[in-house]
């Protein structure tokens, strides 16, 4: 029983710090979402994280106002790191179906996210805001750019669609996306030219087994290799590039027997 009195006395006082130490934490992360953080005066743009130069922000505000002014769609930016107003921005802003909400959080793998308007999903659906997430918030482009250009870049991007009455897919084509066009072009031609090898006496061009094998060589040259570059640019070097990496790739895997033939009588 003597033994008893002390333990108890131990877990009361161990639950009464525990509770004290809650106590005295929970007016700290209240501050994680406090609407005290939001400016006093309107502005389309509130850098928290101080992502924006001074005269950017400033250029980036008159911007943003200008183009309100002229086609009534609402851009907002947030930028946040440890501290954020949190949904209290939706009432300081005022936003509706006609708004976009730009936030750049660097605590993440990606720093974009995108608060979206019913009305703007009519014009740009979700996977535009995803590709363009995936292009200007992912951390290799940050770092080789910086937040602000992510930001900046970001928004040029959706008002350009925006006048434009909408897009299927970002605008653009940065040299990543085109190598991989460009790659799926090679393997389609590779793979329609070892299709083609005759496999008959006097047969010149496998045709049969070319059009059997089509659905795999269509979708990698056509859906993956032209697709994305002809709905992202009207620039028609990218796409004469990868309808000669087509034919380069068909042409070695066509005439690939011929040439290990001719090396093995050599030998």
């Amino acid at each position: 029983m003597p033994h008893i009195f002390p333990k108890r006395l131990l877990a009361s006082l161990v639950a009464f710090i525990l509770a004290m130490s809650i106590w005295a934490i929970a007016p700290v992360a209240h501050a994680y979402n406090n609407p005290d953080l939001l400016p006093e005066t309107p502005t389309p743009v509130i850098d928290l994280a101080k992502a924006l130069t001074n005269i950017q922000e400033e250029a980036l505000v008159k911007n943003i106002e200008e183009f309100e002014a002229e086609t009534g769609w609402k851009l907002r930016v947030l930028t946040q790191y440890d501290r954020t107003p949190g949904r209290a921005v939706k009432d300081f802003w005022g936003l509706d179906d006609k708004s976009i909400l730009l936030v750049a959080d660097q605590r993440g793998g990606n720093i974009l996210n995108f608060n979206v308007g019913d009305e703007v999903y009519k014009l740009m659906p979700r996977t535009f805001w995803i590709e363009l997430q995936t292009r200007f918030g992912n951390l290799y482009f940050v770092r080789e750019n910086g937040e602000d250009q992510s930001i900046i870049q970001s928004l040029e991007s959706i008002k350009g669609c925006l006048v434009q009455g909408g897009c299927r897919v970002v605008p653009g084509l940065p040299r990543e996306q085109w190598i991989l066009t460009l790659i799926t072009s090679i393997v389609g031609g590779v793979i329609c030219g070892f299709a083609a090898i005759p496999r008959k006496e006097g047969q010149i061009f496998a045709w049969q087994w070319a059009l059997i094998f089509s659905p795999l060589w269509g979708i990698l040259f056509i859906a993956f290799g032209i697709g994305p570059v002809i709905s992202r640019t009207s620039e028609w070097l990218p796409l004469f590039r990868n309808f000669a990496g087509f034919m380069i790739g068909a042409l070695v895997a066509y005439l690939s027997p011929m040439i290990s033939n001719s090396t093995a009588s050599e030998t």
